[in-house]
């Protein structure tokens, strides 16, 4: 990532670790990196509504959980980016590794007992997660962050495409889709920081609407946020099927993916 040309505006000086492509106050002296934020919405807005539709379909709280967890991610870079400030950039970067640690949690448990805790794989998590917070404290070196918060990842991908190879090959589609939208997101993420000074003087160049589309940290979270939103839908479905709720996905006003349920057969 390239180093900041403007780091004045509301907030004051830069205290993060991390400073991204996007210019500075360059839309408004009130948000950093205005893109950057405002493309957290995706984070925000959307799993709230998850959380409430599964707190009304009476489903397990670890998937309240999950949904809340995604919509804290989103809130804390949203501060993050419109700051700048170290404790801001720790409010986005720890929670994304509690939000996978959630994740796993959810993915590993699809196939047990209904409510059942497994409690030696929740400890493994919290220690997981008390070890990355307290060497990241520490160290505040980002490329750890990256690592840890890659395995994560990679351990959820290895779940995933077992379910959908050995246990629920139908699944195929909602699973990769989820996957391929997050690796997008992951591919525009490294391009926009490796060809940083690139992007800036191809937008010096271009009308200010062709430049945002160029944003690829802004896409890295609007695409992030739909394949990890997707993901729970992955892992919602996967469990509620084990449960024989007869889950459907469909699509709010012709869009939006939700997951609906039919009534329980009895056994």
């Amino acid at each position: 990532m390239a180093p900041a040309l403007e780091r004045q505006g509301y907030w004051g000086p830069t205290t993060s670790t991390l400073d991204w492509c996007e210019q500075n106050y360059a839309v408004t002296p009130y948000i950093a990196e205005f893109w950057n934020t405002v493309s957290n919405l995706i984070m925000i807005i959307p799993p709230i509504f998850g959380a409430i539709q599964s707190i009304r379909d009476g489903l397990e709280k670890r998937y309240v959980a999950a949904y809340l967890a995604l919509t804290v991610v989103g809130m804390g870079s949203w501060c993050f980016h419109m700051t700048l400030k170290y404790e801001m950039q720790l409010l986005d970067e720890l929670p994304m590794i509690y939000s996978c640690c959630i994740f796993v949690y959810c993915m590993f448990e699809c196939f047990k007992a209904k409510n059942s805790v497994n409690y030696h794989l929740l400890f493994t998590l919290v220690l997981f997660s008390l070890i990355v917070t307290t060497v990241y404290l520490k160290v505040k070196e980002p490329v750890f962050h990256q690592v840890m918060y890659g395995m994560l990842v990679f351990t959820l991908v290895l779940r995933s495409i077992y379910i959908v190879t050995w246990v629920y090959p139908w699944l195929r589609g909602l699973g990769y889709t989820s996957l391929g939208i997050f690796l997008l997101g992951f591919l525009l993420w490294n391009i926009d920081n490796i060809f940083c000074d690139s992007l800036r003087n191809f937008r010096k160049k271009m009308p200010p609407i062709l430049g945002v589309t160029t944003q690829f940290h802004a896409w890295w979270h609007i695409l992030t946020g739909l394949g990890s939103y997707l993901h729970i839908l992955f892992s919602l479905y996967t469990r509620t099927l084990y449960l024989r709720y007869r889950p459907k996905v469909k699509f709010f006003f012709g869009i939006w993916p939700v997951i609906m349920f039919e009534p329980l057969r009895k056994h």
